[in-house]
Formats: C-alpha cells, sequence, structure tokens
C-alpha cells in the first residue's frame, strides 16, 4: 500500500501485537519484519529487517504497563527508523502513558506528559496520533502535528446496537468529564447526569451526589480511563441508590491495573466496556462482565486518511462500517 509520502510500513513494538495486527489486516498491509526485544540486563534492542528507505513509516505502540518498557521500546524504533532513512515517521499511539501528568497540582512537581512529548520529538518522530488523550491541550506539549483520535463513533454504533435509547442516560462519573459525556449524550440524543464527588474530610471516604434525575433509566458511564476501578464502582452503587434500572461503562482506555478486574467483576456494574487500545489481559478476558471493543478499523482507517493527505477530524462523521 502506498501513500503520497512514499510506501505505507507498518512496524510494531510488543505493547499491543494483536492490535497491531488488526491495523494490518484492515489495511491490507503486513507489518514490517522488525526485531524488538531486549539484553540480558534489560536494555532495549530494535532492528528492523526491512528496507524502509523513502517510506512513510507508522510505528504502533501503546505506552501501557509497563509504561517505562513500552516508551523506550516507541524511541528506540522511532530512532533506528530515522536513521533508516525514512521518509516520514508517525508515532501511533493508542493509549499515551504519563497523561494524567499534564499540569503540576503542587510544587516541585512534574509535568511527566510535557516531557513524554519531549521525548518523542526528539527521537525523530514527524507526527503522533493518539486516542481519546485524557486532557485535549496535551496537543500542545508536541512541536509536531498532533492526531488526538475519539473512540465515540465506535461506542455510539455499540450502543445504538444494544440498548433502546429512549430509556438511556449518560452519565459522567466527575465534573472534569462533563464535555465528553455531554458530546456522547448529544450523539445518541440522550439526557446527561453527573457524579458530584467530595471528600469532606481528610481520611473520611468521598460521598458521591448524583445531578440529575436518574431514576428508572438505564444509566451508562462514560470516561477515558478505568484505573483502579474504585470510583466507577462507587458510582455505580450511587446511581443504583439513586433509582437507575442498570448502569453500564463504556472507557476507552481499560489499564486495570491491581485488583481492577476483580473489584469490577464483583461489582454492581452490568458492564463494562473497554477498547483494545490496551492489550487485555488473560484476567480481562475470564471477567464475567467486561467486554472489549475493537479499534482496529478507526485508527487503520486514521492511517489510510494520513498516508494520502486526507481529511482525519472527518473520519468522526462518516468512519465506514466494520466489516
Amino acid at each position: 500500500m502506498s501513500g503520497k509520502n512514499g510506501a505505507i510500513k507498518l512496524v510494531a513494538g510488543n505493547s499491543n501485537p494483536s492490535l497491531a495486527a488488526a491495523i494490518g489486516d484492515y489495511l491490507d498491509t503486513a507489518l514490517t519484519k522488525a526485531v524488538v526485544r531486549r539484553f540480558a540486563d534489560g536494555e532495549v534492542f530494535v532492528e528492523i529487517q526491512e528496507n524502509v528507505r523513502g517510506a512513510d513509516v507508522f510505528v504502533i505502540q501503546s505506552t501501557s504497563a509497563p509504561a517505562n518498557d513500552h516508551l523506550m521500546e516507541l524511541l528506540i524504533i522511532i530512532d533506528a527508523l530515522r536513521r533508516s532513512s525514512a521518509r516520514r515517521i508517525t508515532a501511533v499511539v493508542p493509549y499515551f502513558g504519563y497523561a494524567r501528568q499534564d499540569r503540576k497540582p503542587g510544587p516541585r512537581t512534574p509535568i511527566s506528559a510535557k516531557l513524554v512529548a519531549n521525548l518523542i520529538t526528539h527521537a525523530g518522530a514527524d507526527r503522533v496520533m493518539t486516542l481519546d488523550l485524557h486532557a485535549g491541550q496535551i496537543q500542545g506539549f508536541f512541536d509536531i502535528p498532533t492526531d488526538n483520535l475519539y473512540a465515540s463513533p465506535v461506542m455510539v454504533r455499540d450502543i445504538k446496537d444494544k440498548f433502546e435509547l429512549e430509556n438511556v442516560m449518560v452519565v459522567s462519573p466527575d465534573v472534569g468529564g462533563v464535555v465528553r459525556a455531554r458530546g456522547l449524550a448529544k450523539r445518541i440524543n440522550a439526557p446527561l447526569a453527573i457524579i458530584d464527588k467530595r471528600r469532606e474530610r481528610a481520611g473520611e471516604s468521598e460521598v458521591m451526589n448524583v445531578i440529575g434525575e436518574v431514576a428508572g433509566h438505564t444509566c451508562i458511564l462514560i470516561d477515558d480511563i478505568v484505573d483502579s476501578g474504585g470510583t466507577l464502582v462507587n458510582a455505580a452503587d450511587a446511581l443504583l441508590k439513586s433509582g437507575a434500572k442498570d448502569v453500564y461503562a463504556y472507557i476507552t482506555h481499560g489499564v486495570l491495573s491491581g485488583g481492577a478486574v476483580a473489584r469490577v467483576s464483583k461489582s454492581k456494574l452490568k458492564e463494562l466496556v473497554i477498547t483494545d487500545s490496551i492489550q487485555e489481559t488473560d484476567a480481562v478476558k475470564a471477567a464475567p462482565n467486561i467486554r472489549v471493543l475493537p479499534i482496529a478499523h478507526l485508527i487503520g482507517e486514521a492511517i489510510a486518511r494520513t498516508a494520502h493527505e486526507e481529511s482525519v477530524s472527518s473520519l468522526f462523521e462518516d468512519l465506514p462500517p466494520k466489516e
């Protein structure tokens, strides 16, 4: 497959090989042969085993756990491609780690998202493509073109297939996620509710107040990241206490660290739906109420449009149906 900037090459790190393979299938393009392994002391070694001179290369690598290892893989792959005379290098980072460290919450703390943006840029990337950044302003941390894709078209299609929309209410699990939740609510013409989290005193558990009339509704919690799962589980409990019929959650990035999968499995959440931006673990596969939505067609279409210098923003209006 070729674009306006040379032959299209796909290179994958070790963070999410199944997603990389699915993107290759969508584009009908085999992954470029490459070795990404460790020396005995843990250092990353990369060797690109095909000619990429003059090629338009897309490096597919989430910086998910172990975040530092996968970030170093991404940086070294980019460096190897730059030294191999690739015409253009796009870092495709479905899950952008360190995004939650996007500001200084207190004195003498880092803005790690900016540091990671600098590292990717100085390694030699010409542009970045990512999915549902935790904070939109992170795009401004890069001095190169950055496309922030949205999983909402995939989620909207799934919601329309699964639910009777006249009884659905979209819920933001916190005040900070209202914009994201409102956008999805508009797409499916559903009302919006908000969870207001407050800790009255230090050392006391959070009190969750529901803003909106959720009684009798099927509530859908919307967020970009689920990590420990605590907020999600508590939000589901608060909604059910307020009279919600059932509670589902649609989250883009299933980080699910520590005991999160067990916590969600034992919760009153009817179903947690995540995308495969992060490689699913065996625990996720075995969980009875966690389902994974594939996003390879979304990212693959964005790669194709980028390679042919076509609009990516219009993708969220006319995404072709999944085969």
